[in-house]
């Protein structure tokens, strides 16, 4: 197979690399190297940012209702082109082909979401605040601002970011994944046929350098990033240093509590789908089942071993595969650490999924399901991410047990609880300290025109992506007070201005 070269996307171009250093795009599938990314210098990086606010200022002048229109243009040419689009990003990634559209689907419903930008841009006015003072507000677009994506949702993620920040006026710089950058370049060809000027979505490619260049530009006003908790930590902590606005997203471990008088199968289902669907590389995925006494245990450990033991792993474009491979070696080397931690820190390992090879595929990065009980809180498997597809049970006496595992746990970012009891749900969802919250939902991701984000160490910044909080991200207020010359007595006034 012959190794593509990619390139930057910059003032509605592909750029070569100048920087000379290039990273490897795998196949996941086959383990082939399936191209190489440039990875930008910081000078390439400076370049894309003047680029972009060049272009900028004459896009930020447009009223709302043109961008709109890009934005539903931009919507119809990614439903046009959904079956490229899902094809690469399942062989780029390793998710399944229906997986892989799922990701750009959530991804479009954002984008949808900033179609109605001239709504979502309006101000507030007052008429006559006071004796011949009007008072009304503005919301006008930061300037550049930038995007920093992981692999694991490389459609979903950078649109959620792009799509707010361009409809509100800005331009962007996207720094995508360097494992999965194709769909991201795709992308931004299909804004450039949409009608969107030049510049004003770029796509850098890159590693450290690209990013500690964004964090320290200081015509970057505004930085997203999702990822690790470490790194989002890093990234909200320099930008906000250097005066700009940060959200930053980082790991989670999501937890389902089964209370006793849950639909076990529905419980069942649920878990084996939020917890080993994408091979379990989802912030929002379940890792952690949470079963309220001892009978509900029993009862969903026998459920749960011979659905596991029967998953289905298979190539990316396998439709009959439950889920693929895992993005990189590395990940799965990773993931197979963290099951031989598990046995040596005393969890039971009751599905092992780590000898599982692909006839036919032997190099592709796979791993079948594995399922660990008597999992405890003081285990290294229960406190970190893992990123794969292990799920783990933790035995809970009660619900006040239940309860206190999740809310102790240093990530926030998604919970879900399985019951028929409304007092129960209501109870749950008024005491956990989590951003996301699930009733009987396992995977509890908000509509577009909702907001996402998660609380404790699972993010950083006050205010989250898409839904109304992107706007007020993407934008700043000017409050304006006019009063007109004709009927307003003479005279200067030295105490401080009042409307009575």
């Amino acid at each position: 197979m012959a190794i593509a070269e990619l390139t930057h996307f910059i003032g509605g171009k592909h750029i070569k690399g100048t920087s000379g250093r290039f990273a490897d795009v795998y196949w996941p599938m086959t383990g082939e190297v399936a191209a190489r990314v440039p990875l930008a210098s910081k000078a390439e990086l400076t370049a894309a940012v003047a680029n972009a606010k060049e272009a900028q200022a004459k896009w930020g002048a447009e009223n709302p209702q043109r961008r709109g229109r890009v934005l539903a243009k931009f919507v119809a040419l990614i439903n046009r082109d959904m079956d490229k689009l899902a094809d690469k990003l399942s062989r780029e990634h390793g998710k399944t082909i229906a997986d892989a559209k799922g990701d750009i689907q959530r991804g479009l419903e954002v984008a949808e979401f900033a179609t109605g930008i001239p709504h979502l841009m309006k101000g507030e006015f007052t008429d006559n605040a006071g004796p011949g003072i009007d008072m009304y507000s503005l919301r006008q677009p930061l300037g550049v601002v930038a995007g920093i994506t992981p692999f694991n949702f490389p459609a979903m993620i950078p649109l959620w970011k792009c799509c707010p920040a361009i409809a509100c006026g800005n331009a962007f710089i996207l720094k995508p994944s360097e494992r999965d950058p194709s769909v991201p370049l795709m992308l931004a060809e299909l804004f450039l046929e949409a009608g969107l000027p030049p510049g004003i979505l770029n796509v850098v490619n890159g590693d450290r350098e690209a990013v500690d260049g964004i964090l320290d530009d200081p015509d970057v006003q505004a930085v997203g990033f999702v990822g690790s908790t470490p790194i989002a930590s890093y990234v909200y902590s320099r930008a906000t240093a250097n005066g700009k606005r940060a959200q930053c997203f980082g790991g989670a471990k999501n937890h389902m509590v089964i209370m006793p008088d849950a639909d076990m199968d529905q419980a069942v289902d649920a878990l084996i789908g939020a917890g080993y669907g994408s091979a379990g590389e989802r912030c929002m995925a379940i890792s952690v089942a949470v079963p309220i006494g001892k009978k509900t245990a029993d009862a969903l450990i026998k459920k749960l071993i011979p659905r596991v033991e029967s998953l289905k792993v298979g190539t990316s474009v396998d439709p009959s595969a439950d889920f693929g491979p895992l993005v990189t070696r590395d990940a799965v080397n990773r993931v197979k650490g963290y099951v031989e931690t598990g046995i040596k820190e005393g969890a039971k390992l009751l599905v092992d999924g780590r000898g599982f090879k692909m006839q036919g595929y032997e190099n592709g990065f796979y791993m079948g399901g594995c399922l660990f009980d008597n999992v405890t809180a003081d285990m290294k498997i229960y406190k970190e991410e893992i990123f794969g597809p292990v799920l783990s049970v933790v035995r809970a006496k009660d619900y006040d047990e239940g309860l206190k595992l999740v809310n102790d746990h240093e990530y926030g970012n998604g919970v879900a609880i399985y019951t028929r009891d409304g007092d129960t749900a209501r109870d749950f969802a008024a005491k956990c300290k989590i951003g996301m919250v699930g009733i009987n939902v396992p995977i509890p991701v908000p509509l577009a025109y909702h907001t996402f984000g998660g609380w404790k160490r699972s993010g950083f910044g006050d205010l989250n992506q898409h839904g109304p909080d992107s706007i007020r991200f993407y934008t700043r207020t000017k409050t304006v007070t006019s009063r007109w010359p004709s009927g307003v007595k003479e005279g200067a006034e030295f105490s401080i201005p009042t409307m009575g």
